[in-house]
């Protein structure tokens, strides 16, 4: 893996100076920005492998600049992490609604930090992202997944393009329809943390975003389907 370079969006000095003495301790380049205008002109100046993001800050507020990082087909595919003190399920809900890949919540153990950075850049530096081949497509049913522009073709919403988090797991799910996967063992095979690491509710908010995209009906879903006790499935017949 190249040397990554991070940039951090904290305007607590002390954190962020903590945060980048941890990073470059491992041998990232980081940078900092201290407001979420200046993370933006820092983002599109230098084009990081990763953004950590917090949520506080005065101004424009972290779920504003994930929202417009998403929405800037220049940044767009850059993972963001949030490192914040708003822990509520509502919070996280929000920021992975704005496009977020994880979420790690103040106070925080700086190896946790580390693990969580070194599984997000693993992922999305994996040549042509989950291993697909650049111009392919994945078909379950009438659902079909394009992996060089990382749009999901759907009966009910026509074209819709997922965010890199999305597509990684989308991806997962539909290469092996019909097999059922634990959140534990999605935090491992697609987020690539190690065993026992990560949330369960990490998997769980990105389904029920996906659900809210690619469903008919997100409440009664008929493709991305839950089977009780066990977790998560793409149904071969999707009916």
């Amino acid at each position: 893996m190249e040397l990554a370079n991070i940039l951090v969006i904290e305007d607590d000095d002390i954190v962020a100076r903590t945060i980048e003495r941890s990073l470059r301790g491992e041998e990232f380049r980081v940078d900092l920005a201290s407001s979420g205008v200046e993370g933006l002109k820092a983002a599109r100046r230098n084009r990081p492998e990763l953004i950590i993001l917090d949520v506080i800050m005065p101004g424009m507020d972290g779920f504003a600049v994930c929202r417009e990082i998403r929405a800037d087909p220049v940044l767009t595919h850059i993972p963001v992490l949030f490192l914040t003190a708003k822990i509520k399920d509502e919070d996280k809900i929000t920021g992975f609604n704005a496009g977020a890949d994880d979420y790690l919540c103040k106070p925080f153990n700086i190896d946790e930090l580390i693990l969580r950075v070194r599984a997000i850049l693993r992922r999305t530096q994996r040549p042509a992202s989950a291993g697909t081949t650049q111009g392919t497509t994945v078909s379950v049913g009438e659902y079909s997944l394009d992996t060089a522009t990382f749009e999901l073709h759907t009966p009910h919403r026509g074209k819709v393009r997922l965010t890199p988090v999305q597509y990684d797991l989308l991806y997962h799910l539909m290469s092996h329809p019909g097999q059922i996967y634990s959140p534990m063992r999605l935090l491992n095979e697609v987020w690539d943390y190690p065993t026992d690491t990560g949330s369960p509710d990490l998997v769980r908010v990105h389904v029920k975003n996906l659900r809210e995209l690619v469903e008919l009906d997100p409440r009664t879903p008929a493709f991305i389907r839950t089977v009780p006790g066990y977790g998560y499935t793409v149904s071969i017949d999707p009916n």
